[in-house]
């Protein structure tokens, strides 16, 4: 009894894992995202079809990854996933690939915020944001550009802004990989008269590929 009590709790389990990913293929958001997960989501051509294509950006909420604080605050540790879906003659989106490690995971300690956007350009536009809460004073702010062309996502841009709440001191570095050509600005914050801008050039290289590492 106690056996075929476990074999049914594993099969209730595996369903309810299966339940809870996205789905291949679906008219809209809803069919395509569980219930219950957090999600945002940019619309726009990326593959110059024509057609519309969906990106989507979904939280799950494994329970395993979930903390609840002393004030009954529920903390979700689980990693955002990166979908993108390209759009189908019938008006369907269809899964074209997703990146489930491709972003840092908060803490108690250190929040991660990402947003995401298609371009008027069609490029895919993701920004991440950390903002730790103990142990750092600094803020850190990066914009990620990438273009579709030969079959996959190439990264073309990328903007890195930091600032040191403590000290005002702020840093972007703007780098274009279709130029080649950095920018850098330093400033503060809290005094007037300290912008800095230099530019230099970048020793050219094969452009990187979405989820060639961690954003």
């Amino acid at each position: 009894m106690r056996l075929l009590f476990f074999i049914i709790t594993l099969g209730l389990y595996a369903l309810n894992m299966q339940a809870q990913v996205l789905k291949q293929q679906g008219d809209f958001v809803g069919h395509i995202v569980p219930q219950g997960w957090e999600h945002a989501e940019a619309e726009g051509d990326l593959n110059k079809d024509g057609i519309k294509d969906l990106v989507l950006l979904a939280k799950p909420n494994f329970s395993e990854n979930m903390k609840t604080r002393d004030d009954g605050y529920v903390y979700n540790f689980n990693r955002e996933i990166l979908a993108i879906y390209f759009g189908q003659e019938d008006g369907a989106f269809k899964l074209w690939k997703q990146y489930k490690e491709l972003f840092p995971a908060s803490d108690e300690w250190c929040s991660v915020d990402i947003s995401i956007d298609i371009t008027d350009r069609g490029t895919l536009k993701i920004d991440t944001q950390i903002f730790a809460v103990a142990g750092s004073y600094g803020t850190d702010n990066s914009s990620y550009i990438y273009r579709y062309q030969d079959g996959d996502f190439y990264l073309i841009g990328k903007e890195r802004s930091s600032m040191m709440r403590n000290t005002g001191e702020m840093e972007t570095i703007s780098e274009n990989y279709l130029t080649w050509k950095r920018q850098t600005i330093k400033d503060n914050a809290f005094e007037d008269g300290h912008k800095r801008e230099s530019w230099s050039k970048m020793k050219k290289k094969p452009l990187e590929k979405l989820g060639n590492h961690e954003l």
